[in-house]
């Protein structure tokens, strides 16, 4: 999925400047999607030559202009021909897997130290996930955005939940080991 996209995507539900999309993407994407305010803003730069989208300049007092970003008929288009192709499986690139496939090789203490690092990691924000889903249990009747937003927060929780899991597993496996080694079986 390119930046573009998720960026068409939140246009689509509301206009917004760069500053409140870069916020979204903090506040509300990021248990699967990460930008920084400054790849915001070079996509948008794009996507406005590209025809996607176009803006509307909002005068601020003692500040530069705001502008204000909303998906055109073409931003549209490609929005929908992007969301019409099948998605494929995300390749997993990650550090501490291939710590873990090496981990018989290293001084013991730094695998665990990283492990308990992850699991902290981990539960913070589970954590935050934990209080957003709180906070969408407590709409009676929550809006269709806010129930399909919540899909997006289910899987989240799903993912930080299964690194806990995962990071126990390996300790427990850990444990055993060593005590078999020590017992020299």
């Amino acid at each position: 999925m390119a930046l573009a996209h998720t960026i068409l995507a939140l246009l689509a539900q509301q206009p917004d400047s760069g500053y409140d999309i870069s916020k979204r993407f903090d506040e509300g994407l990021s248990c699967y999607w990460k930008a920084t305010q400054q790849q915001v803003y070079r996509e948008l730069s794009k996507m406005v030559s590209q025809g996607w989208v176009n803006f509307e300049k909002v005068p601020q007092e003692g500040k530069p202009d705001k502008k204000i970003y909303s998906i055109t008929e073409l931003g549209w288009s490609e929005l929908i021909r992007w969301y019409a192709e099948p998605t494929e499986r995300t390749q997993i690139r990650e550090d501490l897997l291939v710590k873990v496939m090496i981990g018989y090789k290293m001084p013991r203490e730094m695998l665990l130290k990283e492990l308990h690092h992850r699991q902290t990691l981990h539960q913070a924000q589970l954590d935050k996930y934990q209080a957003m889903e709180e906070m969408c249990m407590a709409h009676p009747d929550p809006p269709v955005e806010l129930q399909f937003k919540y899909l997006t927060l289910k899987r989240g929780i799903a993912y930080e939940t299964s690194w806990l899991q995962w990071c126990a597993d390996v300790l427990i496996f850990l444990e055993q080991y060593d005590a078999k080694q020590k017992a020299g079986l």
